[in-house]
């Protein structure tokens, strides 16, 4: 199975884990400090949310496809490839509380666009070591983006 992968950065984290609780009568699937996911059986949907400055709007982050195998993902990679895509691999990459295996491409509006695996679960946000007791500032800005 897959599935979309929509992240917002919000600037009220506890009121949006309300909001989507609501909307899609279910739980987050995973709660760390500044980041909460959803795992949405119908509409098949992984819903992000990453905590942005106070007050702000909400805006994309970024947009995925969440698939199976790391297989899925290199072929992916092969396919993006053969279509002209500059297609950005990561492998082992933490990121999101995760271990995963990646590809990322931009669409024409700069929109970044992953498709990834989760390959177990992980303490930290990403790739730099902060650990999720860490503050805002100190999360790697670019682990998911």
């Amino acid at each position: 199975m897959s599935r979309v992968q929509l992240a917002l950065r919000v600037g009220d984290l506890d009121g949006s884990i309300d909001f989507y609780t609501k909307l899609f009568g279910t739980q987050p699937a995973k709660l760390r400090p500044g980041y909460a996911n959803f795992a949405i059986a119908e509409p098949a949907l992984k819903l992000v949310l990453l905590e942005g400055e106070p007050g702000q709007e909400t805006v994309l982050d970024h947009l995925g496809v969440e698939v199976e195998s790391t297989g899925e993902v290199d072929e992916a990679t092969r396919r993006l490839t053969g279509e002209g895509l500059e297609a950005l691999p990561e492998n082992d990459t933490t990121c999101c509380y995760a271990l995963q295996d990646k590809v990322w491409v931009h669409g024409p509006g700069k929109e970044p666009w992953e498709v990834y695996t989760v390959k177990a679960d992980s303490q930290t946000y990403g790739t730099d070591g902060t650990d999720g007791a860490a503050d805002q500032a100190a999360r790697p800005e670019g682990c998911c983006s």
